[in-house]
């Protein structure tokens, strides 16, 4: 039997059969040196500042989350917001001192947010913005809202080719049915007459609101099938036993419960057409009474021998805010339709 007391070999490190005391934290290396092993962890390696990283990433997965969560919150605050503060930067520099800014107006001048509806009627071109998409978004929903239930809770033939059609359409550039459609709405119909004077759909908010419904319309529909498809048969039927027609259980049933996805395809249709310029460019001869859109208020502040930046920078911050307050409203919705709709069965 050993000693108890007698004293201990530093280089051994063999522990006592026992357990009860811990090995030596100190092991020899092959070349003589030693390796100091710390709270039970592995001996360091020699290693560089990337596989370093590497092992302390996989003891700490936490540290590299929180890291990526910073890199990814600068990325957008850069990306996102910094061109939202730099036009506020152009309209509150005075006009004709916008090449000496930094970071910083050259200036003050915040007359330029009023400045905006006195030069032009700014106010028109937004209110027929709201009207092209707000009419839309209703055509789009109430469309949607039935090829959607025919597509996810209905069994027809030829329902997935259909639906493959449908999303093939959407992949469609709008530039590829201009022509046609340029064509058509300039074209004089003599029962249009009493609608629209010369008869044309030109200079017309039908003439935005039929393509731009048609041109979202698949990605809503796309939208809706998913939500309505994961609603359990056992409501519908329990509807439809209580004497609701089909049409009824959808309206008072099916889209009640797939609220978080109406209110997605909504506000994505929404604030599509709210910035579409293509077509309203096109369409329209640019004068807000005849239904020209936000965008070509915003370009209208350019004129032949200047172009008033500060204004047209204004104009733009004022015409996102309205958006920017309905996209808020619409996330709690959703985050509120999402915590209130759960389904069980």
């Amino acid at each position: 039997m050993s000693d108890p007391n007698a004293p201990t070999d530093p280089n051994d490190t063999r522990g006592t059969d026992d357990g009860d005391q811990p090995r030596d934290p100190t092991l020899r290396r092959p070349d003589g040196g030693t390796n100091v092993l710390k709270e039970g962890r592995d001996a360091e390696l020699d290693r560089g500042p990337l596989q370093q990283w590497a092992a302390d990433s996989i003891q700490n997965p936490e540290r590299v989350y929180r890291a990526l969560f910073y890199v990814a919150a600068i990325f957008f605050l850069f990306t996102t917001l910094f061109p939202f503060y730099w036009l506020l930067m152009v309209a509150l520099t005075p006009e004709g001192q916008l090449q000496d800014i930094v970071f910083t107006p050259n200036g003050f001048n915040p007359g330029a947010f009023v400045e905006v509806f006195e030069v032009i009627p700014f106010h028109v071109y937004m209110f027929n913005s709201f009207v092209i998409a707000l009419a839309s978004t209703a055509v789009v929903l109430v469309i949607a809202s039935l090829a959607g239930y025919a597509f996810g809770r209905l069994e027809f033939p030829g329902r997935t080719p259909l639906m493959l059609l449908v999303l093939i359409i959407s992949f469609f550039p709008p530039a590829a049915f201009f022509i046609p459609l340029n064509d058509l709405f300039n074209t004089s119909f003599f029962f249009l007459e009493p609608i629209t004077g010369d008869g044309t759909l030109y200079n017309t908010p039908y003439a935005l609101v039929t393509p731009l419904s048609a041109i979202f319309m698949p990605l809503a529909i796309f939208i809706l099938t998913t939500f309505y498809s994961q609603i359990p048969d056992g409501l519908e039927d329990a509807a439809r036993v209580e004497g609701t027609t089909r049409l009824g259980a959808l309206f008072r049933v099916i889209i009640p419960l797939s609220a978080p996805g109406v209110a997605t395809a909504g506000v994505l249709t929404f604030i599509a057409v709210y910035n579409e310029f293509f077509f309203s460019f096109l369409m329209t001869d640019g004068q807000p009474q005849n239904w020209a859109p936000i965008l070509d208020g915003i370009l209208a502040y350019q004129g032949q021998y200047e172009v008033l930046y500060h204004l047209m920078a204004a104009a733009s911050i004022i015409g996102v805010i309205p958006v920017a307050i309905l996209v808020v409203i619409a996330q709690e919705k959703i985050v509120s339709g999402l915590t209130a709709g759960a389904l069980k069965e």
